[in-house]
């Protein structure tokens, strides 16, 4: 079974939904042709999209050629829009997550669902985490990587962590706004540079920042195979050891990365040896990123094309890892 753990979905009437929600900032889906559109933020293209993105239609036909069974479903990260009041935030993702409940429910084969919540505020990024798992039946939550520039280890975040882990709530975590991004217009270095050092920094701060000692149970997968993190920990183990001052941990950084889950989206072999070598097979979930221009076509190409994997760790990485990290009993899409 292929599970392909990381894609994105936006609703087609995404602006007509939206529409009362005030400001240029907001993003926006500006259709371009029949099975085109742009996502608009302040009133500039942000991305170009296909009918992909929305269709679950498509999907399912894209999925029968490619040979995926199942997948699972996240809004894009430009919509997390921590920058918003909460209570207008709030409206933004209790759309996109009926919008998400729906589509698997109405293809509950076909597709698993994540939510998203408006963390500038925990105490409403909780209540709607509990409407997404406990009402709409999602499996898990996608965040992004900082809220306001404040990394996910900042004091106010701490009862979403804990309550994610009371609930046994699953949490993907995404790259955006990312650090130095001012630096990063040209080349588009922005997702070949930003994201995946950015991604390193949540996961650092997260470790060095004791939530995963606070909170062992979280379950935590990185997108992108957790970018530049898993090549920083050596570093980072080492600045443990010569900054004893600063310690906050009991054992070293790498001890708790071997907790986080990380998607197998590192376009190359060689990179997901890497992975396999130093957190083992059981914390990689296969992923695509579909359907943006960056995804890996086949999904679970990577996996395929990675030599000396035993028939278990290839099923595992394909699809049972997933459900397992979303507490799916592996029946339900067998």
């Amino acid at each position: 079974m292929r599970v392909d753990f990381h894609t994105h979905i936006i609703p087609e009437n995404f602006t007509e939904l939206t529409k009362h929600l005030m400001g240029d900032k907001w993003p926006a889906l500006e259709r371009t042709c029949a099975c085109g559109a742009n996502i608009m933020v302040g009133g500039k293209v942000f991305r170009e999209v296909t009918d992909q993105v929305w269709s679950p239609e498509k999907r399912m036909s894209d999925m029968v050629r490619e040979d995926v069974d199942i997948q699972v479903l996240s809004p894009i990260p430009v919509t997390f829009s921590y920058w918003a009041p909460a209570e207008e935030a709030a409206i933004l993702a209790r759309i996109q997550n009926d919008f998400i409940a729906e589509t698997v429910n109405q293809n509950p084969a076909k597709f698993i669902g994540l939510g998203t919540v408006p963390l500038q505020d925990v105490q409403t990024a909780i209540r709607e985490m509990d409407r997404c798992i406990h009402e709409l039946g999602l499996r898990g939550i996608e965040i992004g990587t900082n809220v306001n520039g404040n990394n996910l280890d900042d004091p106010s975040l701490i009862e979403f962590f804990e309550m994610a882990e009371k609930w046994e709530v699953p949490l993907f975590i995404h790259p955006w706004e990312t650090l130095g991004k001012e630096r990063m217009p040209r080349h588009n270095l922005m997702y070949t540079v930003g994201m995946p050092s950015e991604t390193a920094l949540a996961g650092a701060s997260l470790i060095l920042g004791g939530v995963m000692e606070k909170f062992p149970n979280l379950k935590i997968c990185f997108a992108h195979g957790g970018g530049s993190l898993p090549y920083l920990l050596p570093r980072l183990d080492k600045g443990w050891e010569v900054w004893p001052h600063l310690r906050l941990l009991e054992k070293p950084p790498s001890y708790y990365a071997k907790k986080f889950y990380y998607d197998s989206l590192v376009n190359d072999p060689i990179n997901l040896n890497y992975l396999l070598q130093n957190f083992g097979h059981e914390q990689i979930i296969m992923g695509s990123d579909y359907p943006f221009l960056l995804r890996e076509i086949r999904p679970g190409k990577v996996i395929d094309e990675t030599l000396d994997l035993t028939a278990e760790q290839t099923e595992a990485m394909l699809g049972k890892n997933a459900l397992r990290f979303l507490n799916v009993p592996a029946k339900v899409g067998s």
